[in-house]
C-alpha cells in the first residue's frame, strides 16, 4: 500500500492539481487510487447534497480514482470555524477510523490536507496533528511565485520539530523563465537549509487543464519513486 499525505504551505499552492496529477498518473502505471480528504470546506450544494469541488476535479482528470470525504463544510472558513457555524465539532477518531475503513481498499492513496499544518481542525487538533495521528508521511506543495523563502523554511523546520516524517516538497507555480533571484535559488536554498528534497518543479495550471497534459506534466516535472517512495518498472523502460 502506496499512502502519501500531502498539504500545501498555504491556499495557493494549487495542491489540487499535484494531488489529481499524481493519483491520475499513478492510475495510468497500472495502480488503483484512492484520494481521501478528512476534511473540505466550501463545498457546494447540489440537489439538496453537499459536494466536494477538489473530488470533482479529480474525477474530472480521472473518473476511476476513488474519492472519500469525512467532513464536508458549506462554509469556506477555516474548518474549526465552519463546523462550528452548524453545531458540528471535528472529531478525529472518526477521521482515523474512516481512513483505516479505506486504508487496504486501493494500491496507492493520498491523503488529501487542507493547506497549512497549523490549520485548526478542533480545539487542540490541528492539521499537523492529523498527519502524525494518520502516521504518514509528508508531501509539501508549495507556490514558488506566492510563498516567502523565509516562510517555507519556518514551516519546514517546525514540521520537522514536531516529529512529522516528511518525504519531500513539490514546487508549483514556476515560472518557465524568471529573472527574480528568490525563485532561481528557492530549490537549493530549501534543501540546504531543511534537508528536505525537491521531489518536483511544476508551472502553473488552469482548471481547464486536459487531463493528459497534466499527467505529462507529472511524468516530466516529478520525481514520482521518490514521492511514493517505491520503484515503478514503468519508469525504467
Amino acid at each position: 500500500m502506496l499512502e502519501l499525505f500531502v498539504t500545501g504551505a498555504d491556499k495557493n499552492s494549487a495542491k489540487m492539481f499535484v494531488t489529481a496529477g499524481l493519483t491520475a498518473t499513478m492510475q495510468s502505471l497500472g495502480y488503483s487510487c484512492a484520494v481521501y480528504k478528512p476534511v473540505e470546506t466550501g463545498a457546494i450544494e447540489k440537489n439538496g447534497f453537499l459536494q466536494s469541488k477538489e473530488s470533482a476535479f479529480i474525477k474530472f482528470v480521472d473518473p476511476y480514482i476513488k474519492t472519500y470525504n469525512s467532513y464536508l463544510l458549506k462554509d469556506s472558513s477555516t474548518p474549526l470555524i465552519a463546523a462550528a457555524k452548524i453545531g458540528l465539532t471535528i472529531d478525529k477518531n472518526i477521521i482515523l477510523k474512516d481512513f483505516q475503513k479505506i486504508q487496504d481498499v486501493n494500491e496507492c492513496m493520498i491523503v488529501d490536507g487542507v493547506s497549512g499544518l497549523t490549520v485548526p481542525l478542533n480545539k487542540n487538533f490541528l492539521e499537523e496533528d492529523m498527519i502524525k495521528i494518520l502516521d504518514l508521511p509528508l508531501l509539501l506543495i508549495v507556490s514558488a511565485k506566492d510563498t516567502s523563502i523565509d516562510n517555507i523554511l519556518l514551516i519546514i523546520n517546525h514540521a520537522k520539530e514536531t516529529g512529522i516524517n516528511f518525504r519531500g516538497v513539490i514546487l508549483t507555480n514556476y515560472p518557465t523563465n524568471t529573472d527574480d533571484v528568490n525563485i532561481k535559488l528557492m530549490p537549493r536554498l530549501i534543501e540546504e537549509y531543511t534537508g528536505v528534497k525537491i521531489l518536483g518543479v511544476l508551472p502553473e495550471f488552469s482548471l481547464n487543464i486536459n487531463p493528459n497534459d497534466l499527467i505529462m506534466e507529472i511524468l516530466n516535472g516529478v520525481d514520482i519513486e521518490g514521492v511514493f517512495n517505491i520503484k515503478i518498472a514503468k519508469l525504467q523502460m
